[in-house]
């Protein structure tokens, strides 16, 4: 007798468990959809929005700056044409009533003037196409009232290197920071010079030390240690490295160095990425002793031995100190053994007594180096250097005017 075979049903088909299905990518609702991350989407579109707007402004500022250039070019070329200042005033509020009118305020007679002054500044198309990358319109309005052509010239190069917004840019024309550095202290044509070079990428010792350094974001009053003055430093260490500039990178705090049977400790360590070499600092609360020179020079050899990699510069100190001699430093001659003397301001004194040191300070140094030059170059050089100089000759009464007048 035939047996029947009995069929077993089958059995129902089962999703995988939803941690398997978790691991190999898929949602627990269902294995079509596939799992979003929605952070790293968000992130990814935020960039390319950010990204295209920021080239949009950039290519709006660049075209901006070039636009005003070309109009005060147009309209200094006019007044040029007709030789006569007052017609060419009136020349000036005639057009700048029709552009006005027809464009907005954006073309009135104040706004049409500073881009005639901004043509008669910058004569450089290629110099004014590097620069527009990096500033805008905005920036060029802020550095057009400097007088002095060569402190113009540094704001506007380190501006474009360090990419100062235009509050930055305000706060370092109305510190002084130019007349602050070691390099507005050379004869014009050294200045001159040294700015071509920041054009070409060059940044010297000059360019990158100041004297004095404002330090009253620290908050320190009255009677303070080296120690508080320090510890005042690292606490707001942001704020700081804007004031030595950019390119400074904390390296330590009271670096131990031992020679022989002693230990030294260096109050702070930097390193400089454009110079490429470590920068000692010693923190002095009294004025500023030949002895210090000595330590400092301990201190470089020391760095030089032992924490110089190959590639880098030599070590370079710097002695920043309540009060300096400018005699003293001067004949010590410390830029041969790579060592600055700088001073310090914990309190900030009235803007013109600043600026009245500092013109001071400027002149003596120049007067100093006019004074070391060779007898055989005093001679024999003027004729070939009046030429170059002789606008600068022309701009002295005017400084000089402007000093009595702060």
């Amino acid at each position: 007798m035939k047996q029947k075979t009995v069929r077993k049903p089958a059995k129902a088909l089962t999703s995988a468990p939803t941690q398997v299905r978790k691991r190999v990518g898929y949602s627990a609702h269902t294995d079509a959809t596939p799992i979003v991350n929605e952070p790293e989407l968000l992130s990814d579109l935020r960039g390319l929005i950010q990204s295209a707007r920021q080239r949009v402004a950039s290519v709006a500022n660049a075209a901006t700056t070039l636009l005003c250039w070309n109009v005060g070019r147009r309209l200094l070329r006019q007044s040029l044409q007709v030789g006569r200042a007052a017609y060419g005033k009136q020349i000036l509020a005639t057009v700048s009533q029709e552009l006005t009118a027809e464009f907005g305020v954006g073309f009135s007679y104040p706004a049409l003037t500073r881009m005639v002054r901004f043509a008669e500044w910058m004569t450089d198309e290629h110099i004014l196409a590097t620069l527009s990358q990096e500033l805008s319109w905005s920036h060029f309005i802020e550095l057009l009232p400097i007088k002095d052509p060569l402190a113009r010239d540094f704001y506007a190069e380190l501006c474009r290197i360090e990419r100062w917004d235009v509050r930055t840019l305000r706060q370092k024309i109305g510190g002084l920071l130019f007349e602050r550095t070691a390099l507005s202290k050379k004869p014009k044509a050294i200045v001159a010079t040294e700015i071509a070079k920041l054009r070409d990428g060059q940044m010297s010792l000059d360019l990158v030390f100041r004297d004095p350094y404002l330090l009253d974001l620290l908050g320190l009053k009255g009677a303070f240690s080296e120690r508080d003055l320090e510890s005042a430093i690292l606490r707001e260490l942001e704020g700081v490295l804007l004031e030595l500039g950019s390119g400074f990178s904390f390296v330590a705090r009271q670096k131990r160095m031992s020679v022989g049977k002693d230990d030294f400790y260096l109050d702070l360590l930097f390193f400089h990425r454009h110079l490429h070499r470590l920068i000692a600092v010693e923190l002095k609360l009294e004025s500023f002793q030949p002895a210090h020179v000595g330590q400092m020079e301990l201190y470089l050899r020391w760095l030089d031995k032992h924490e110089r990699v190959p590639g880098e510069e030599a070590p370079i100190g710097l002695i920043l100190c309540a009060a300096a001699d400018a005699e003293q430093v001067e004949l010590l001659q410390l830029n041969a053994k790579s060592i600055r003397v700088s001073e310090y301001l914990t309190e900030l004194p009235p803007l013109k007594l600043l600026r009245a040191r500092l013109h001071q300070a400027i002149e003596h140094a120049r007067e100093s180096a006019a004074r070391r030059l060779p007898a055989h170059e005093k001679v024999v050089r003027p004729r070939g250097v009046k030429q170059a100089v002789q606008p600068v000759a022309a701009a002295q009464p005017s400084r000089k005017k402007k000093k009595g007048q702060s």
